[in-house]
C-alpha cells in the first residue's frame, strides 16, 4: 500500500521540456502541403459563390421592390396587412378566446354585483327614511326652516325654502342702499 501512495506522491521533479523544441512544433502540420492547396482552392471557390449569390440576391430584391411599386404596395400598407394578420391570428388563438370568455363572465358577474349593491343601498335608504330617528331629524329641520321663515319673512310665514332665501336676499339688498346713503353722507361731512 505504501508503494502505491509513494507512486502518486512521486518526489522526483518534473522533467523540463526544451522550449526550442516546443516552438518548432507546427500545430497545422497535420495537413499536408497538397491538402492545404486543395482546401485553399475550395475556399476560393466558396468565396466566389458567396459573392455571386449576393449579387443574385441583390438583383432579386431590386426586382421585388419594382414589382411591389407597380402594384402600389407601400411599406405602410404592408405594415397594416401584417398587423391585421397578426390581430386575426391572435383573436383566433385559444388563449385569446379563453381570456375573452373569462373577462366576459367577470364583467357579467361585476354588473350583477353592482346591481345588487344598488338595490341594497336603495332599500337601506328607504328603511332609514322610515326610521324614527330620521323622522325626528326631518321634523327638527322643518321647525328650523319655519323659525327662519318667521324671523326673516315676518308675517308671511309660508313658502318654500327657496322663497325664504330669496326674501332674505331682497331684505339684505334693501338694507344696502341705506348703508350706501350713510356712507355718502359720512364722506360729505369729512
Amino acid at each position: 500500500m505504501e508503494t502505491r501512495q509513494q507512486g502518486l506522491l512521486d518526489s522526483e521533479p518534473l522533467q523540463e521540456v526544451d522550449e526550442d523544441m516546443v516552438s518548432e512544433v507546427d500545430l497545422n502540420n497535420s495537413v499536408s502541403e497538397e491538402e492545404r492547396e486543395e482546401i485553399q482552392t475550395e475556399l476560393a471557390k466558396l468565396e466566389e459563390e458567396i459573392s455571386t449569390l449576393k449579387q443574385v440576391l441583390a438583383a432579386k430584391e431590386k426586382r421585388h421592390a419594382e414589382l411591389k411599386q407597380k402594384l402600389g404596395i407601400t411599406v405602410l400598407s404592408e405594415l397594416r396587412q401584417n398587423f391585421s394578420k397578426s390581430w386575426y391570428d391572435m383573436q383566433t388563438s385559444t388563449a385569446y378566446k379563453k381570456t375573452s370568455e373569462t373577462l366576459s363572465t367577470a364583467g357579467q358577474k361585476t354588473t350583477a354585483a353592482f346591481s345588487t349593491l344598488g338595490t341594497a343601498i336603495t332599500r337601506k335608504f328607504g328603511d332609514m327614511r322610515n326610521s324614527p330617528s330620521f323622522k325626528s331629524f326631518e321634523e327638527k329641520v322643518e321647525n328650523t326652516v319655519s323659525s327662519i321663515k318667521s324671523k326673516v319673512g315676518g308675517a308671511s310665514g309660508g313658502g318654500s325654502f327657496e322663497e325664504v332665501l330669496s326674501s332674505a336676499a331682497n331684505a339684505s339688498t334693501q338694507d344696502t342702499p341705506s348703508n350706501a346713503h350713510l356712507t355718502e353722507s359720512t364722506e360729505r361731512t369729512c
